[in-house]
């Protein structure tokens, strides 16, 4: 009986201690689920006040961008984004869709002049970097048309490569704002290599250059070609802003030079200052050009032009190491080459290239040489000398020499030479022992036997040279060379071709005073029989006032305007 009773207390409590537990269980699943609800509740809340602060400073970011845009623009509010694409084309004008062109018609862009836009790089946000990374990344630019395809915009190289730099990303975008940019007063430029400033009059070829231009930016890289040159001119400060136009607006340029002249010298065309009297020693590479440049006073132009005084070029070489050709020219053509020369001499060794000019009154001036690596690399001393001619002789002209025959004199037979009768028979047996007469047609030399096998005549043109010169007269005068217009031509029928028939030929502009290239045949024939560039044709199609009446009137029309119209000769 006391088991029963027992065990059934042990039971009961048994029960009791399960109950409890089980119950403490429940009160802690209740007490855990009522902190893993607050725990949500509280992240809740948490995430939506800050999904609210998220919308809130964009808001205020689309807010203040919207107002930058409206600064900016001046109350045009024009920004978008658009694929960057290329195109080949000068200045600094984009192309944007039509759509663009609907949008700021509506705004009223059209009625404000001449739009500007500032380009921005577009790039993923970086945790930590700075905000102001983008205005590194930025330019301005003028547009050209509204024919890009919609979603994109067209750069020109200008814009692309102050824009992208070297780091072009696969799908390049932007952001394009309108933007209202005050007049340039002031720019200070710097060339990134030496060399511009040896241009002749080089600040109009920075003008010609911008024309194409219509705004600057600080920091920009500004191109400028010459011919088949190219300069590049970084720009250090502007006025009154950091982005400026430069239409219709006259600003003051300020150029300074290069950290180094001597910076990557042999990859850049230098011209070397020489002093006449002087002489000045150098190495050129085989295929390479070292450019000097000396002057000649007015006076000394004159002595010169009058045939008193002759213009020396003296170059002496170490025939053992190579050899050289020198090419000299008168500004402005500033490096000669072997197709755009005035004068050149392409003997073997040394040389003596006295310079003949062919206007005597354009003697005085600033002359530039070019020493070309022919073979090898060569060692050499380059002079230029002022000599007074003797004996009053002039330049071009031969000394007379006295060589009337008497009456007693005979023709020898083979060297035709005048000989005294007496000594005829005498003179003729030692001639033809030891002297014998070219036979080529036209040539006639006489020479004696043992240099008659060194004695050749060109198979081309028929020129007498010695056997050792024969190779480099025919890789010199007759190997074909390619021009940039993509004519193939001889040496001399290529001198001919680039100075007055090469549409990359520099020319003065009879219009501008510019040194522009003057391009093809110009459309119109009328201008075809003025003899006038491509170039001219086009810069003399611009208007302006005429000086007695105040009508415009082109400027290739202005002379037959002043005769038709008010009768002046």
């Amino acid at each position: 009986m006391d088991f029963e009773l027992r065990s059934a207390r042990e039971k009961l409590e048994r029960e009791q201690r399960e109950r409890m537990q089980r119950a403490k269980a429940k009160a802690d699943r209740e007490r855990r689920a009522k902190a893993e609800a607050a725990r949500r509740r509280d992240a809740l809340e948490a995430s939506n006040r800050e999904r609210r602060l998220d919308a809130a400073r964009a808001q205020e970011e689309a807010d203040q961008k919207m107002e930058e845009a409206m600064q900016l623009g001046k109350g045009i509010s024009f920004s978008h984004m658009f694929e960057a694409l290329r195109y080949d084309g000068p200045g600094d004008k984009i192309k944007l869709p039509p759509s663009s062109f609907k949008e700021l018609s509506d705004e009223g862009a059209l009625d404000k002049g001449p739009m500007y836009f500032r380009l921005s790089k577009v790039r993923d946000r970086v945790q930590g970097a700075s905000q102001d990374q983008d205005t590194e990344e930025a330019t301005c630019c003028g547009v050209l048309e509204f024919t890009a395809r919609e979603g994109s915009a067209e750069l020109p190289p200008h814009v692309w490569n102050n824009l992208f730099h070297s780091d072009t990303p696969d799908v390049p975008l932007i952001e394009v704002r309108y933007a209202s940019l005050p007049k340039g007063t002031y720019a200070k430029l710097k060339p990134e290599g030496v060399g511009f400033s040896d241009l002749p009059d080089h600040r109009a070829v920075l003008e010609t250059a911008l024309r194409n231009h219509a705004t600057l930016s600080e920091n920009d890289v500004v191109v400028v070609n010459y011919g088949q040159l190219q300069y590049k001119l970084k720009v250090l400060a502007l006025k009154p802003a950091s982005s400026v136009s430069v239409l219709e607006t006259d600003v003051e340029v300020d150029i300074e030079g290069p950290d180094s002249v001597l910076d990557n010298e042999e990859n850049q065309h230098v011209l070397v200052p020489l002093q006449t009297g002087r002489v000045e020693s150098g190495l050129v590479e085989e295929g390479k050009f070292r450019y000097y440049k000396f002057s000649v006073e007015e006076t000394i132009g004159e002595k010169v032009a009058s045939g008193l005084a002759n213009i020396e070029v003296k170059i002496e070489v170490d025939t053992s190491s190579g050899d050289t050709d020198i090419y000299v020219s008168r500004h402005p053509l500033v490096f000669p080459t072997q197709h755009r020369h005035e004068w050149s001499s392409h003997e073997m060794g040394s040389k003596v290239l006295i310079l003949k000019p062919r206007d005597a009154t354009l003697v005085g001036g600033i002359y530039s040489i070019g020493v070309y690596g022919f073979k090898g690399t060569t060692k050499f001393q380059l002079s230029v000398a002022i000599n007074d001619v003797i004996n009053s002789q002039r330049i071009g002209e031969q000394a007379s020499v006295s060589s009337t025959a008497s009456g007693e004199s005979v023709v020898c037979k083979n060297c035709k030479r005048h000989i005294s009768a007496r000594t005829s028979v005498l003179h003729e047996a030692y001639c033809v022992r030891h002297n014998v007469a070219c036979m080529h047609d036209g040539c006639g030399v006489v020479l004696r036997k043992e240099e008659a096998a060194d004695h050749v005549h060109c198979s081309k043109c028929g020129q007498a040279f010695q056997q050792r010169e024969m190779e480099k007269h025919m890789k010199v005068f007759h190997e074909p060379l390619h021009c940039a217009c993509g004519v193939i031509l001889e040496k001399e029928e290529m001198v001919q071709h680039q100075s007055s028939t090469c549409p990359f030929r520099l020319i003065v502009c009879r219009f501008c005073g510019d040194t522009v290239q003057a391009g093809g045949q110009p459309l119109d024939i009328r201008d075809r029989l003025r003899n006038m560039c491509e170039h001219e044709s086009i810069c003399g199609s611009r208007t302006a006032p005429c000086d007695s009446c105040g009508r415009s009137v082109m400027l290739k029309d202005m002379d037959i305007h002043a005769i038709v119209v008010h009768q002046k000769s």
